[in-house]
């Protein structure tokens, strides 16, 4: 455990001008003059406004002006569709209410319509941040209810992949915190990492994002020829360029004022609120469920769960910060102990047959026709999985009628939750460090209204 357009230059023709006649101005003039002297009609406006903006005149007693206000949901800095009901006393915000629901697609219930092989293809766009944390959880549940184990070298090419993606998704949030804080160079040098992420994401699977490559079963494809040297090069780059971020933000006296002690939450807080991932890890409390509740392979590999001690953005930055650097741990120990072997089950009734054969046999082709049109059935009964994706613990829950699809199915979405905490951590703070405490959180809105 770690602690931590130019003006014209001619100019047009004057147009006539045409103005009112004196019996015009003197009717305007008196129709001025009664509503000045018509004090009810003025009261009565200013009436209507304040008791719409919810402004709340000073009292005897102290009590400041209260104005609502709201941040969203088309603001460059919620990180999507995200609004934000402040209520501001001057500057302070004395309280905040998250109100989602402007991107809703309704994946849940499309999954319901869709057969098991066809999941991941759903599910990947929710988290567009880490789809591959999506397709694993749902290929994890998928195979619990079906009671098979997926062969050994895929296990370790999903963890692979998955942390590869916590790191491309970590570099997203540094690129977008700096940009919030107006650190722009931050910007453009965590999107350049990313970048480089994502090409070894798509050279295994075709796409930068939303891959459908972890299946129920296994994965789409093994890993191609060359992968690992440029893996390795691309790995060899990130260190000094993680200590140039140290250089160029952790150690930064603006960057710290902005971040240390804003935005506090205590472990008890976010354990109430049902807080995971960075969040809860920045409040000292220490759970990652890839080594308190392990899966695939993470109790065969070596890293440090990173937690902080304050629960401010500060902690949420640095502990994130951290885990990029023990993602890269693990992702070197995956390429050193790869096995050998099948990187999807063989078992006809759930994996497709090899691409080549469909041309070869017409068995394969008919096998191939009835697996992507009718899928496969899966045994009656229900199942919880739930995996540590960068922002907290992604769940699925699948209800199975012994049918080809689901007959319900639910995310449980750590952005979603993660929500939850932002009242409290902008209770009384100032409305500048709002846009600071929605980037700590890091929220993914296609995570929330799903």
């Amino acid at each position: 455990m770690t602690t931590l357009d130019p003006a014209p230059t001619t100019t047009p023709a004057a147009s006539p001008v045409v103005g009112p006649s004196a019996v015009e101005l003197h009717v305007l003039e008196d129709a001025v003059t009664r509503l000045h002297d018509d004090g009810a009609v003025l009261r009565l406006g200013e009436a209507e406004a304040e008791e719409r903006s919810g402004y709340q005149p000073p009292t005897e007693e102290g009590v400041g002006e209260r104005m609502i206000m709201n941040m969203g949901p088309q603001h460059p800095s919620t990180h999507g569709v995200l609004r934000l009901v402040l209520e501001l006393d001057g500057e302070q915000v004395t309280r905040s209410k998250p109100v989602i629901g402007y991107l809703h697609t309704g994946m849940e219930k499309t999954g319901e319509q869709l057969t098991y092989l066809q999941g991941p293809t759903n599910v990947t766009r929710m988290d567009y941040a880490a789809p591959l944390f999506n397709e694993l959880v749902f290929s994890m549940a998928t195979e619990t209810l079906l009671g098979v184990e997926v062969p050994e070298r895929a296990q370790w090419i999903r963890m692979l992949m998955c942390e590869l993606n916590r790191l491309s998704s970590h570099m997203l949030f540094m690129a977008t915190n700096g940009m919030d804080l107006g650190a722009v160079g931050m910007m453009i040098y965590g999107w350049r990492e990313r970048e480089e992420l994502l090409r070894l994401l798509e050279m295994v699977t075709g796409l930068r994002m939303n891959h459908n490559y972890i299946r129920p079963g296994g994965v789409a494809a093994d890993l191609p020829d060359g992968f690992a040297e440029r893996l390795d090069a691309v790995l060899d780059t990130l260190p000094d360029r993680l200590e140039e971020f140290d250089t160029l933000m952790t150690g930064q006296p603006i960057w710290r004022d902005r971040l240390q002690g804003v935005g506090v939450i205590t472990a008890e807080e976010a354990l109430a609120l049902g807080a995971t991932g960075p969040i809860l890890r920045s409040t000292g409390y220490a759970w990652d469920l890839r080594r308190d509740m392990p899966y695939l392979r993470y109790d065969d590999v070596d890293f440090d769960v990173v937690v902080g001690s304050y629960g401010d953005c500060f902690d949420r930055y640095a502990i994130r910060l951290a885990e990029i650097r023990e993602s890269i741990r693990i992702v070197r120990q995956c390429m050193d102990k790869m096995p050998s072997g099948d990187y999807r089950l063989q078992d006809k009734k759930v994996t497709p047959p090899p691409r080549a054969r469909i041309d070869e046999s017409m068995e394969a082709l008919i096998h191939h026709f009835k697996i992507f049109t009718e899928g496969f059935k899966v045994p009656e009964g229900e199942v919880y999985v739930a995996v540590e994706s960068p922002r907290g613990e992604l769940g699925c829950y699948l209800v199975s009628d012994g049918s080809s699809h689901p007959v319900r199915m639910h995310i449980r979405g750590p952005s979603f939750a993660n929500l939850h905490t932002l009242p409290h951590l902008m209770k009384d703070s100032l409305i500048a460090d709002t846009v600071a405490i929605i980037s700590s959180v890091d929220p993914i809105m296609g995570d929330v209204d799903r």
